[in-house]
């Protein structure tokens, strides 16, 4: 399934000197620059009626541009009667509290099953827009706040937004160990280099910066607030194990259990019972892609980490004439 784009537009006398992508990303704003530029390499792009195929090359103003081009959309991609759990909507955007268990973009072992299959079935003129409206993504087993948009200039500003780091996205989660002060993690990450399902801390990585405080002190574990200034995959898992403190029941990246001692063979046994990454998007903070208001959203924890907390509260309790902080 493909969506059609035919558009026809003249450069302005001030963009005399620009790349070509860039005049056209300006012209035409509800199109990103990268998918822009995807069009002139496959000459989809004509300026004064003549195929172009080089991004780089300069307007000098009053050319006229004529896109013929096609979005392309996966065949795959189905609508599916799954729930979704709506914190917000309008005619632009919608706010999901996404569920732990639940993929958001089909892909490799995960061909349906998706987010972006509820969301097609939800509202299908959601497949014209790119990705189905998906701007960002959370883990499988991450729950809380995701924003999708249901047209394409909404997808387009809330891409622009999230690249100049303009959405703000906030966590909560539990770490093992005893994490004596807040601070930020600003290291790079890329895919590992043997572990192909793994992101690692790489020099030659993609900028990422995790900012963590904390909540409150358990006898062996931290619950922390953190803030993403960018969005890398599985990012705050990543950093969180690069410092020493893995998030609890993230298998992939060593938070396996960690029972302090003594601990009553009940709370053992939820620690090591808790399956997934200890990681929720809690708040969610942006400028509206069409109006302009900024608007700002609170998931609470679910009912997993509720009694996680608990438990780890109640051992605290327990040992708390042994505690020396």
């Amino acid at each position: 399934m493909a969506q059609q784009v035919q558009l026809t537009a003249t450069v302005a006398e001030t963009q005399l000197g620009q790349r070509l992508d860039q005049a056209l990303a300006e012209m035409f704003p509800d199109y990103s620059r990268s998918r822009i530029k995807e069009w002139i390499l496959d000459e989809r792009v004509t300026v004064n009626g003549k195929k172009v195929s080089k991004p780089k090359e300069k307007v000098l103003g009053g050319e006229a541009i004529e896109i013929i081009a096609q979005i392309e959309e996966d065949a795959r991609w189905l609508p599916q009667d799954i729930a979704l759990n709506i914190v917000y909507e309008d005619s632009d955007i919608l706010v999901i509290n996404k569920p732990r268990d639940l993929v958001v973009h089909p892909g490799a072992g995960n061909p349906d099953g998706t987010v972006l299959n509820a969301l097609l079935h939800y509202y299908p003129e959601i497949i014209d827009v790119p990705r189905c409206g998906i701007v960002h993504r959370l883990d499988k087993d991450t729950t809380g706040l995701m924003v999708v948009a249901k047209t394409v200039p909404a997808q387009t500003h809330l891409v622009e937004t999230l690249q100049a780091r303009e959405i703000t996205r906030e966590y909560e989660a539990v770490a093992i160990g005893n994490m004596t002060a807040g601070g930020t993690v600003n290291e790079p990450i890329s895919r590992h280099s043997t572990k192909r399902t793994h992101m690692a801390v790489h020099p030659m990585g993609k900028p990422a910066t995790t900012h963590y405080r904390i909540m409150e002190h358990f006898r062996a574990h931290t619950r922390l607030r953190l803030r993403l200034e960018t969005g890398r995959t599985h990012q705050i898992r990543v950093h969180m194990a690069h410092i020493n403190h893995p998030l609890v029941g993230d298998q992939l990246y060593g938070g396996r259990p960690r029972p302090p001692k003594g601990a009553s063979e009940e709370f053992i046994n939820q620690l090591r019972t808790f399956d997934r990454q200890a990681l929720h998007a809690t708040m969610l903070r942006l400028f509206h892609p069409v109006t302009g208001i900024q608007m700002e959203w609170h998931a609470p924890l679910p009912q997993d980490m509720v009694d996680l907390i608990n438990a780890l509260k109640a051992d605290t309790e327990e040992f708390k004439d042994q505690m020396h902080w």
